[in-house]
């Protein structure tokens, strides 16, 4: 037995190898019952092809046994087949191993397809993420975090982000607050679940919201008002006679209808809240992106004593960061960071370092402008396209955010959804947007983002929404609407 295709350094010492964990049982040798193990392994799939195997040195070690008895099982594996080994390449499982007995084939139903085009209004472009920078602020974050940084820390949050959440909320978005008063956590939808835990009584909601929002409200024994919406905002006159001690509004830019709540509105809302004691919970889900006049400043600024601020990253750098923020008046603080509970549920330490850095350096003020600049663009070849091939559609709430909604004839969502789907489309419906109990009628219309796409299929995906849409109603038709065609789906490959 040669060392020609172990990777083992000079010398003669073995190289830490990886672990594996393998179980020398059965009759036979030390050698046979290390071959028999290996066959095993290979032939179960647990070592699928390509998989490096430690040397055989190291192997003899973990194992126990002689590294002659390891080399040998490993050179008669080679010889079977089983195991290839090549020089500065180390030995791996073959390519070519024994096959898995054939399983009997059932008849299943196929995965469903994957959308060829992507409009759901769930997350800013990926693409756009910026690596190099975030990369740059992550090395600096390592470099300079203190010792307590990798231990159990604060359950509100690393101070250093705190600390640079409240300069940059105060100068981007109006919001009056200190360090102590800001609470980190994974997104809005950990920040309603804790609030959920420490308010008491119903809570009101806007009618048209997150279903997903709602239902973490109700998990948390909250009972739910809905409150009308229409081109204004919520009804917040309405709030006195709903018993609801807190309120969850989308402010400045009413999610998914995209109106921003007016500012008589958001003067009742605040009165209200002064007046019954109640709470104002502001989900400030993407203020950063204002097209057409100058941002809405957020309603917490008006009185950071009955307003809870909540924010994330999910839409103005990726939901895959899970990191967000609540700026909550003094007197729920300490109930909130005590809600927080086990340190498994915290934002990990190092991505809340990087994130300061990131704020600190200016660099999430150039990502916003950046990104400002290509949403705006897509959002005007959004309005553009339908005007050209699709007068009739109404399009609404493209003022501000990565979304916008498109109003489509009565009765003709269902169909425009299956239109969608065969064309690869994948875009949401209004409807299940809306509260059961809410007091506004069902309207039909789509919510689609225009965000999410790469800039290379963005075209090709408002391509596929003008062949999705029911066409114009004709004349003399009373109802105002048709039933959409069924789309040609080869025209739009």
């Amino acid at each position: 037995m040669t060392d020609r295709w172990v990777n083992s350094p000079v010398g003669g010492e073995p190289a830490p190898g990886a672990d594996l964990h393998l179980e020398l049982t059965g009759p036979g040798s030390k050698r046979d019952r290390l071959m028999r193990a290996l066959r095993e392994a290979i032939s179960s799939g647990r070592l699928t092809p390509g998989t490096r195997l430690p040397p055989y040195r190291s192997l003899a070690r973990d194992l126990g046994i002689a590294p002659n008895t390891a080399g040998a099982a490993y050179g008669e594996l080679v010889a079977e087949g089983w195991l290839t080994a090549r020089q500065g390449s180390g030995t791996r499982v073959a390519r070519r191993g024994t096959p898995l007995p054939r399983q009997r084939t059932h008849r299943t139903t196929p995965p469903p397809r994957r959308p060829v085009h992507d409009l759901l209004p769930t997350s800013p472009d990926a693409a756009a993420f910026p690596r190099t920078a975030w990369l740059a602020a992550t090395r600096r974050a390592l470099a300079t975090a203190p010792n307590d940084a990798f231990g159990v820390g604060d359950p509100r949050g690393r101070t250093e982000l705190r600390t640079q959440l409240a300069e940059y909320l105060a100068r981007a978005r109006g919001v009056r607050t200190a360090p102590h008063r800001i609470i980190i956590v994974t997104g809005v939808a950990q920040a309603l679940s804790l609030l959920a835990t420490v308010l008491p009584g119903p809570i009101a909601v806007e009618s048209y919201g997150l279903d997903f929002h709602r239902s973490l409200l109700a998990a948390g024994g909250r009972a739910l008002v809905p409150l009308r919406v229409d081109a204004h905002g919520a009804d917040v006159a309405a709030l006195p006679g709903t018993g609801a001690g807190a309120v969850l509004l989308t402010p400045a830019h009413q999610f998914p209808t995209g109106g921003p709540l007016h500012a008589e509105r958001r003067a009742a809302v605040i009165d209200w809240a002064r007046t019954t004691g109640g709470l104002v919970l502001e989900d400030d889900y993407d203020g950063e992106f204002r097209y057409d006049r100058e941002p809405v400043g957020a309603l917490q600024g008006l009185d950071p004593d009955r307003v809870v601020y909540l924010g994330s990253l999910s839409k103005s750098l990726s939901p895959a960061l899970r990191l967000g923020w609540m700026a909550v008046p003094d007197h729920l603080a300490d109930a909130l960071g005590a809600a927080k509970g086990t340190r498994e549920l915290w934002v990990g330490a190092i991505d809340q370092l990087t994130f300061a850095d990131f704020l600190a350096t200016g660099s999430y003020d150039r990502h916003l402008r950046r990104t400002r600049r290509i949403y705006r663009r897509r959002r005007d070849q959004l309005v553009a396209t339908l005007a050209a091939h699709a007068p009739h559609v109404t399009v609404s709430g493209i003022a501000a955010g990565l979304h916008a909604v498109l109003d489509l004839p009565p009765g003709t969502e269902p169909q425009t959804l299956r239109a969608a789907a065969r064309l690869g489309l994948a875009v949401n419906g209004l409807s299940p947007y809306r509260h059961p109990g809410s007091p506004v009628p069902a309207r039909d219309g789509l919510v689609l983002g225009y965000g999410t796409p790469p800039e290379h299929a963005f075209t090709g995906a408002l391509e596929a929404l003008c062949l999705a849409l029911p066409p114009a109603p004709e004349e003399g038709d009373g109802t105002g609407a048709r039933t959409p065609q069924e789309p040609d789906v080869s025209s739009a490959a």
